[in-house]
């Protein structure tokens, strides 16, 4: 049997951005407030939940002591640390006759465009001791000094570990994270995240909050992830994600029929704080609103479906607490699924590979988002990891010879 795996994806290992229809309500740079209102809109925007992934088990109400194995502490807003830029660079015959902005882009690669062009301007990068417009051409033995201070907001060590590119330019990184990786340093978690790795891979970025992150997704959970390699970037991305101009598409492996699934394309149930059970969240009266829409219902076997899911809120586990209170669990949550996951009329080869699989089966595969400098309208997707691919071969294996 041939499962799709979405819409937007090919089954190749290999990933995609392209244009793609969305709003475009983001403002323009010019609008956004100066350093000092982003680095705190920044702190205080990484501390509160709705800009949490829905798989998240980041919860500012939640000490480490009652966090289970594996799970990141609550956010903590980082503190500025002061860092003092001063390189001289003199100007080589190579070099004779390129703009400032390109040879300081060439020299300081430490740091992106955007940001040398800002310095430029505002008097950090001189030009033979004075200010100058970024278009003028420089000659050999001309001198670019550089001086500024950036504010360090952790100390986070970086570390050398490979990180998976989908997407790159001077203002946006979109990575797809691996099964098993945490996104940011936390109890238990001090070395190994996410943020190490972008902290070694791009060290311009250790003046940024979270090293630019703009959301989060749960260490057992794969796909993509959003980060602004500029301060303004960072915060219009953020800006988005409230305003919901960011979109997130994932697919999931659940317990449950077609026909039944079908009858909750939307989920719209408020979740919160489970009341006894502190690591883990419910549907609840007084919880927050949160949306769940149920995009593409796909058969694997008469018990089991691949499910396109887009979110319309993003609250702290929210696919797996509306898929378990709808009694549809995803197939490896161990939390809210339970013996629910296990249906009748499996063979002992999908028994085996449903109680066997050692995460919750889901995947973030789309990320949608309007450009913070072009206004662009950018999606990027990444096909499904190795192992929910072979649990989808499992549990069709012979469903089209029925």
């Amino acid at each position: 049997m041939t499962i799709p795996l979405s819409p937007n994806q090919s089954s190749q290992n290999d990933s995609s951005a392209q244009e793609s229809p969305m709003p475009n309500n983001v403002s323009s740079n010019n609008e956004l407030p100066d350093n000092q209102e982003i680095i705190d809109e920044h702190n205080e925007a990484l501390d509160n939940d709705d800009l949490l992934e829905e798989d998240s088990d980041i919860d500012e109400e939640i000490d480490d002591s009652d966090m289970d194995d594996g799970d990141d502490e609550a956010p903590v807003a980082a503190q500025a640390v002061p860092v003092v830029v001063d390189i001289t660079h003199i100007v080589t015959e190579d070099e004779s006759g390129l703009r400032i902005d390109k040879v300081a882009s060439q020299v300081f690669a430490d740091f992106s465009r955007v940001q040398l062009q800002g310095w430029i301007t505002d008097g950090s990068l001189l030009y033979n001791g004075s200010v100058q417009k970024p278009k003028v051409r420089v000659k050999a033995g001309d001198v670019l000094h550089l001086s500024t201070t950036l504010q360090q907001h952790s100390e986070d060590q970086p570390e050398n570990i490979d990180i998976d590119v989908v997407y790159e330019d001077d203002e946006v990184l979109v990575i797809n994270k691996p099964v098993g990786m945490v996104v940011h340093p936390g109890a238990g978690n001090q070395t190994g995240t996410l943020v190490n790795a972008l902290l070694y891979h791009y060290p311009q970025q250790h003046h940024l909050p979270r090293a630019g992150l703009v959301h989060r997704i749960d260490k057992d959970t794969s796909g993509l992830l959003l980060i602004g390699k500029t301060k303004p970037a960072q915060m219009a991305l953020m800006e988005q994600l409230k305003d919901k101009s960011v979109y997130r598409h994932y697919q999931c492996v659940v317990a449950g029929d077609q026909a039944s699934l079908l009858r909750h394309r939307r989920i719209d149930a408020p979740i919160g704080r489970h009341r006894t059970q502190r690591t883990k969240m419910t549907v609840m009266t007084a919880g927050r609103e949160a949306v769940t829409h149920l995009l593409n219902v796909t058969p694997l076997n008469d018990n089991y479906c691949l499910l396109d899911v887009g979110l319309e809120t993003g609250r702290t586990h929210q696919i797996r607490v509306h898929l378990s209170h709808v009694t549809h669990p995803l197939v490896g949550d161990r939390v809210y699924g339970g013996r629910r996951q296990l249906r009748a009329g499996l063979t002992e080869a999908q028994r085996q590979a449903i109680s066997n699989f050692p995460r919750q089966a889901l995947h973030a595969y789309t990320l949608g988002f309007v450009h913070p400098a072009t206004g662009e309208d950018i999606e990027v997707t990444t096909p499904l990891p190795e192992d929910m691919q072979q649990l989808i071969e499992v549990l069709s294996d012979g469903y089209d010879d029925e």
